[in-house]
């Protein structure tokens, strides 16, 4: 048998060798960089003394950082289908914890935030560290400006990072679409093919039996598939537990059976960034 015909083509002498190299008094070529061999013989039961071409220590290297390269630019291609699959708004696309302005009123949410990134794979596989059960959600809720989205999409882009796919949308935006999406069951099948569904400003939608329904379909599909959601919403924890409205009543329901509720107390931070801006141009103009 010609073993030589079924083994792979070895390079030309002029694609391996490089200024430096040399030959060795065993008839090798060896690299001037390193002084390792670049070439090796091969005696088996098929081949006798064949000479074949090997990687040196400089070309292992330059293998190995070309590789981590190539898996780094692999994962941040990734990382940013992924952001452009998450339909979330350009203005939290940066959205950080370690960008995040921490004040008394909204550390606890910080907090959490940070603690549910940490746990959220432990907890989708294995149940919460401390609880055991899966697929907790969140709630953020408070006043207009405090932060709850902000929040939110810190945790989406904490996990995005992490490969995990998220979906940042909000109920205003999701009726739009289904109302403009012939197939609404394909529709939400994509809200709910994402690890974590995040919708932002529960309560902004319009009070009629008509959406109210579509939100409610939205939830109860999330939460039958057995995956986390989070939540954000300008109203009250009270507002919310003490409605006498049967169709926000049972939306409630189904989102408390799976979800945390975590208050971001304190004033809008869109009027007391405004505020300073004022005192600063007054202060300027003195």
């Amino acid at each position: 048998m010609d073993i030589s015909r079924i083994l792979p083509k070895e390079p030309p002498e002029a694609e391996v060798l490089e200024k430096g190299d040399f030959k060795g008094e065993d008839g090798l070529w060896y690299c001037g960089k390193c002084r390792k061999p670049k070439q090796k013989r091969i005696n088996s039961e098929w081949l006798s003394n064949k000479t074949v071409w090997c990687a040196c220590d400089c070309r292992i290297k330059e293998m190995e950082e070309r590789k981590r390269r190539d898996e780094y630019e692999e994962e941040m291609r990734r990382i940013q289908r992924l952001k452009d699959a998450s339909m979330m708004a350009s203005k939290f696309r940066e959205a950080s914890f370690s960008a995040y302005t921490v004040r008394k009123e909204n550390e606890k949410a910080f907090r959490i935030g940070k603690a549910y990134v940490r746990d959220f794979q432990t907890m989708r596989k294995d149940g919460h560290p401390k609880t055991g059960e899966k697929n907790i959600g969140l709630v953020f809720y408070g006043k207009v400006g405090t932060g709850k989205s902000y929040t939110a999409a810190c945790i989406a882009n904490a996990l995005m990072e992490m490969k995990v796919s998220v979906i940042m949308t909000s109920f205003v935006k999701i009726l739009q679409d289904i109302q403009g999406n012939e197939d609404e069951a394909r529709y939400i099948d994509i809200l709910n093919g994402c690890s974590l569904l995040i919708i932002d400003d529960l309560g902004a939608e319009r009070n009629t039996d008509y959406a109210l329904e579509k939100v409610y379909n939205v939830i109860d599909s999330r939460v039958r598939t057995d995956k986390p959601m989070i939540l954000t919403t300008n109203l009250s924890f009270d507002e919310m537990m003490q409605t006498t409205d049967i169709r926000y009543r049972r939306i409630y329901d189904r989102i408390f059976e799976h979800c945390v509720p975590v208050e971001i107390p304190g004033n809008s931070f869109r009027i007391m960034r405004a505020a300073k801006r004022q005192k600063q141009l007054a202060d300027y103009y003195e």
